[in-house]
């Protein structure tokens, strides 16, 4: 039986190191090249999402993906212990920042985890200072296969992200940049929360799922889109683009340049709409 599987695997070997006769040129081709791997069932779908996502993140910054600053759910420094507990029962987050009188002014981070010990010992005075891990601050710039790397030495979780001008831009964590290689990870309280189709993000760009019915997505941009003969706007980019698009094509639409985040040979599951300079929206209208 050992020979067997030892056969097996040599077979498997061969056939894929047959793809690679030639070295590949570039990104694009060696892309080709797993995906007609997978065609010829020598990678599992999956796994060449996953490897086409480890590829697509070290393409993009910290910015890209970050929670902005207005939706970061935060800790004041002053909260009381039963303050503190509404929060993290209410918002199913394990790490929150910790801010004086702003959210620039970020002293530490929280861990839910870490408010045991002082229930375990009620007798304890309360100081959030005790409990506060040190903060880690990143510039929005940084490439997330970089962030990711520093992630796992440092064993931290959650990074604070910052601007040019060193004021706070936002925050990240590990979920969110492994999530752009394996998809989207869904929790418990996930599945409680009301579905967000559109996230918006700084300097006017915004993710967008697929499945996005178009009604809501002309109510969201104020667009006038027909949705006759496309449910959403998955379908109606689809047909932009006169072709199912692959991860990383972008098309200009509008007043958007679309980019396609995630997708697989089925189907497009993420966009990017990036919103064009006015000299770019000029250059589409025809003389």
């Amino acid at each position: 039986m050992g020979n067997k599987k030892n056969i097996d695997y040599k077979k498997w070997l061969k056939r894929f190191s047959s793809l690679f006769s030639r070295e590949p040129a570039d990104r694009d081709a060696l892309i080709e090249i797993l995906r007609k791997s997978e065609n010829r069932n020598l990678l599992d779908p999956d796994a060449l999402l996953m490897i086409e996502g480890a590829l697509h993140v070290s393409e993009l910054q910290v910015r890209d993906i970050m929670v902005p600053r207005v939706q970061m759910i935060v800790i004041e420094n002053d909260a009381e212990p039963e303050d503190i507990i509404s929060v993290v029962v209410e918002s199913g987050h394990s790490r929150f920042p910790v801010v004086n009188e702003t959210n620039d002014e970020i002293t530490g981070i929280l861990l839910a985890k870490d408010l045991l010990n002082f229930y375990a010992n009620p007798d304890k005075e309360f100081d959030i200072k005790d409990m506060m891990r040190p903060a880690v601050f990143i510039p929005e710039s940084k490439r997330l296969n970089v962030l990711l790397r520093e992630f796992r030495t440092s064993r931290n979780h959650m990074a604070i992200v910052i601007d040019e001008y060193t004021g706070v831009a936002g925050l990240v964590t590990i979920e969110d940049v492994i999530e752009e290689i394996i998809g989207e990870i869904e929790d418990e309280h996930d599945l409680e929360e009301e579905e967000v189709n559109i996230t918006s993000h700084e300097n006017d760009r915004f993710t967008v799922k697929a499945l996005t019915p178009i009604d809501e997505f002309n109510q969201y941009f104020n667009k006038d889109i027909s949705d006759e003969e496309y449910d959403t706007i998955g379908g109606f980019i689809i047909n932009t683009f006169g072709h199912l698009p692959k991860r990383g094509e972008k098309i200009d639409f509008d007043e958007f340049n679309i980019k396609v985040l995630r997708a697989d040979k089925r189907r497009v599951h993420l966009l990017l709409f990036s919103k064009l300079e006015s000299e770019e929206i000029l250059d589409q209208i025809p003389d």
